[in-house]
Formats: C-alpha cells, structure tokens, sequence
C-alpha cells in the first residue's frame, strides 16, 4: 500500500483535490469547512469542489449516501480531480468502495493530518514519530486492498500452507513498529536527562501551546529572536524547540516551542509524539496562546484545553496570551487572575506590543518563587555552604559572635528546598523569618 504524500510532488504537478464534508446529526459549522480547505492547502493541494450534505448517520458503504457518492464522482470527472478528501474518519472498506466509485484516490481526515505532518518533519525525533503514526495508520488499511495480498506465497520453498502476503505485510510492519519504538524510547531517554539537567539548575520551563495558527512560533521567535520557521498555515511547527530566555531580576526560563493542537487530532499523533508533548505535562507554567481575532477562540481554547488535560498536564499554571491584536479591537492590557480564569496578556506578537509586558509579568510570576533572605548556619553546615556558594546563591557572607556563618541568599525556592532535605534540616531552623522565604 502506498501512503498519499503530497510531499513527494513536484511544483509543477500539483494534486487537485474534491472536498468532501457531511453534517451529521447536528448544526453545520461554516468554520470547519474553511479549516478543512485550509488543511487540504497546507497539504498542497488544490480544491476543486468542496460537496457538502447532511445525513443523521454515516452510511456503511460510502459514508456519504449513494446519491451524494454519485455527486462525487460527477465531481471527480468534471473537475479531472486526482483525490477525494473526506472531513472525516473513514473505515478500510469505505475507503475501497468510494476508490472503486470514483477511480481515484480516497482520503480522509486522519490521513490528510498524518501527510501534513510527513512534510514538516525536521528532526529525526520528528520523522521517526510520524512514521510511527503512519504505520500504524496504515496496519489497519492492509485489507483494503488488492487480491494479491490474499493469495500463498509462491515460488521453491514457500508453496503449500505459508503465511499469505497480507500476514507477510502485517508482520513487517509490525517489526518496523517495535523498531521505531525502541529508537525513540532511547530519544525519550534522552529528553528526560535534559529535563532532568533543566531541573537541577532550577531553570523554570515554559511551554507554548496552542491551537494550530494562533501564533506560537512568531511569539516564540519574537521573544527569543531566534529563526524557527512560522507561516501562516497549519502545522507550520512541528518539531518541538528549546531556547532560554533572560527575565528581569536575574532570572532565566526554558521557553518551549510545542506542535499545534487541532479539533479531532488523531490519536496514533498523540500517542507518537507523546515523548515530545511531555515538555508540556512537565513545564512549570504553560502559555496558552489565542488567536484574539478569532469568533471561535472559546471553543478553540477548550478543545486546546481537553488536549492538555489528556496529556495530564492540567494541574500546571497556565496564562493565557491573547495574540492578534493588531487584527482586533483589543488593546494592550495585563489582565491578572480573576474569579476562577487564568490570567491573560493581550498583545501582538506580530508587532510585539506588549510582549515587554508578558515578559515582565512572567518574570513577576516566578519571583514568587525565589527565596532572598539571610540564612544562619553553624561551623557543622559548612557543606550546605559549600553548596550555596557552588550555586552562585550567595550574596554576601558575614560571622556572627557565636562564629556562625550568616548567609545573604538568592536562590530558587525549590533547589534551596531540595539542599535542606539532604542536609534533614527545616528553614525554619536556619532563619529568623520563614515568612520571608517567598519574595
């Protein structure tokens, strides 16, 4: 079986394309079939056709009902078109009967995803999460097929009871599968040794998340001046990006730029790039960037939300900054934590009003979290010192008359936290003032 992949297209032979999308048992949404063309753009495809219908079921043999698979078709001649697009999941024998129909190629939602993002891949993280998914993608079409995948092995040596070609496939490819598996549980390995390494310097991480196209990447370039690709098109990123940015009052983050959410992702994506979203699920602070000058936002906002809560990533702090207001009415304004909702920064990254502010707002946030005060340790702690002062988190040092050492500190609370523990001693034990342990 050959996978669709526009990828492999010369700029001179672009694949037109016939768009199929049905309302099923509910309110038609304008705005999924203008997110539908949009992904079929990304794709590089043309749209000839978009063909719309209403039915209160899928139907078992085409999806679309006989009359609307026969509208199709018509479409396909008289357009000349070289694919046929469902906004939906289709099963193995839809698939085969609507190719059968319209003697064209047959693709729905999930497979359009899976080619888009075989065409952003960068990394070899990235490709190798793809393949992934395309494989076990494609594990499920291996019936949808031809009659040779049915037939015995021939030859010397392979006649009589073997395996047919179609167990030969699925074997394949599930030995691809566990190989692809096992090179990136040793990439996963690796990304938990940087976090881990992240951690131990008490460098907070920031994740970038967000709906596809809200902006991630132009803030994320915007902040850090570096060159990660956006445009303005689905799934421009793919391939997850670390920078560490500078804050105020000598502070530092790992800001994290993360692939984009979309409605109806599929789950063999998430599954693959589970590793990679994990940056998310391990973040100290999560922004959530919104596409201000969008009607759907609110419903964006939650399907992004519902993604973040699948990946266990719920309990984590999130601001949420509302992008594109140089394309809305909204102006610039730090709106803090209120009755329940998150706080939220209006600005643009695109201009890059207001990102100032974002940064000195996170800078704020994470002073919380920063212990500044003097510490008062006798001769016996002179390797909770050595560790101090190894941490660069001494100010100043002076003696008292008892010939205790009186530390002036600065340093995240968590590593100071982590420094007691193994010395199995309290704060309240060193200081005069626990209360001033939060700055």
């Amino acid at each position: 079986m050959e996978l669709f992949d526009l990828s492999s297209q010369t700029d001179a032979r672009i694949d037109t394309a016939v768009l199929v999308q049905l309302n099923i048992g509910g309110k038609r949404n304008t705005r999924d079939a203008d997110e539908f063309i949009e992904l079929v753009r990304s794709a590089g495809a043309e749209t000839t056709a978009l063909i719309q219908g209403t039915r209160h079921t899928p139907n078992a043999r085409f999806f679309a009902g006989k009359g609307k698979a026969e509208e199709i078709k018509q479409a396909v001649i008289a357009h000349n078109a070289d694919v046929v697009i469902f906004n939906h999941s289709l099963t193995p024998a839809q698939e085969r009967n609507l190719e059968q129909l319209c003697e064209c190629r047959v693709l729905d939602r999930t497979s359009l995803i899976l080619d888009i993002f075989a065409q952003r891949a960068r990394s070899h993280e990235g490709k190798l999460q793809v393949e992934l998914a395309q494989l076990k993608h494609m594990s499920t079409r291996l019936i949808r097929g031809w009659t040779h995948l049915e037939r015995q092995k021939g030859g010397i040596g392979m006649r009589g009871p073997g395996e047919t070609q179609l167990e030969t496939d699925r074997r394949l490819l599930n030995i691809r599968i566990k190989q692809i598996k096992k090179r990136l549980e040793k990439v996963g390995n690796q990304r938990e040794q940087g976090r881990q390494s992240r951690q131990k310097a008490e460098i907070p991480t920031v994740s970038l998340v967000g709906y596809t196209n809200a902006g991630k990447s132009t803030l994320f370039n915007r902040i850090t001046e570096a060159s990660v690709y956006a445009a303005d098109q689905l799934f421009a990123t793919l391939d997850p990006t670390l920078r560490r940015v500078e804050l105020s009052n000598q502070q530092s983050m790992i800001l994290v730029d993360t692939v984009g959410f979309i409605r109806d992702l599929p789950h063999d994506l998430v599954v693959a790039f589970r590793a990679t979203l994990q940056e998310t699920a391990e973040a100290d602070l999560i922004l959530h960037v919104i596409d201000s000058n969008d009607d759907q936002r609110d419903m964006y906002r939650q399907q992004v939300n519902d993604v973040i809560h699948m990946l266990g990533a719920k309990n984590v702090p999130q601001v949420e900054v509302m992008n594109k207001i140089d394309l809305s009415k909204h102006t610039m304004r730090v709106d803090p934590k209120h009755a329940g909702t998150p706080s939220r920064v209006w600005l643009s990254a695109h201009t890059g009003e207001g990102v100032d502010e974002l940064l000195e707002f996170l800078g704020k946030i994470f002073a919380k979290h920063v212990f500044e005060g003097t510490l008062t340790l006798p001769p016996s702690k002179s390797r909770l010192r050595a560790k101090l002062y190894a941490d660069n988190a001494v100010i100043n040092e002076s003696t008292s008359e008892k010939g205790e050492y009186l530390l002036e500190v600065k340093i995240h609370q968590r590593r100071l936290d982590s420094l007691l523990n193994d010395e199995n001693i309290t704060l309240e034990q060193i200081t005069d003032t626990p209360d001033q342990k939060i700055e």
